[in-house]
């Protein structure tokens, strides 16, 4: 069984928590998903918690992974009064957990999302499932899903999808293009040809020319 997102869904969703552990990993497993939500006038926050200082590839100044993401952030069209960024070192979160969980209730208070996104708990990244964690234990009561990182997973539960369109694959290449520090150390899943490639086969599941898909931890109607 599949989930759809549709606009009808939209009416029980309107304001969204984007929760990424690291910069880029919201654009990777849902910058299509925010490119339509935005498109449909869904409320959009995002909140990331390491900007991975450490993993800056020389050359580059520490702060290149955090002026990454506002600029990808721009160009999806969030603005920036919606975005919090934390300061935990790059692979630490699990030292932090109780820190970690007081942010996200905080968030939680000041926000109050219909739907939060969050990576799946099926990522084996310690950050990952740090936040994971923390995340259920501060979101239990509304609906998570969580985004798909392949080189991330084992297996992945895919039920629920959310349909693309070209203007959203297009908007999330875009805002991927932001980080030129990727691109430079050519991380496989920082090219067109993966974005749209996950996309189709995904599409292709829920008869859609694109779509990204979702592990679906907890749905409220």
């Amino acid at each position: 069984m599949h989930v759809e997102t549709d606009q009808a869904y939209l009416t029980n969703y309107k304001r969204f928590l984007m929760l990424a552990p690291h910069t880029d990993d919201v654009e990777l497993g849902c910058g299509g998903t925010i490119a339509r939500f935005l498109e449909e006038d869904g409320d959009i926050y995002v909140a990331v918690f390491s900007t991975a200082e450490k993993s800056v590839p020389k050359g580059f100044p520490k702060s290149a992974l955090r002026d990454e993401f506002y600029k990808a952030m721009s160009l999806l069209g969030i603005k920036e009064e919606r975005l919090s960024v934390f300061n935990y070192e790059v692979r630490t979160l699990s030292y932090h957990r109780q820190e970690v969980l007081d942010e996200l209730i905080s968030l939680r208070k000041s926000i109050g999302p219909d739907m939060v996104f969050l990576p799946s708990g099926e990522d084996f990244h310690q950050d990952h499932q740090t936040l994971f964690n923390e995340g259920v234990r501060a979101f239990k009561e509304i609906t998570l899903w969580g985004y798909e990182l392949p080189w991330n997973t084992i297996t992945f539960p895919a039920r629920g999808f959310v349909t693309l369109e070209d203007r959203h694959i297009s908007k999330k290449w875009k805002a991927l293009q932001a980080y030129k520090t990727q691109l430079q150390v050519k991380r496989p899943y920082f090219t067109l040809d993966y974005i749209k490639g996950i996309a189709k086969v995904r599409g292709i599941q829920v008869r859609a020319k694109y779509a990204e898909a979702f592990d679906t931890i907890r749905t409220k109607w």
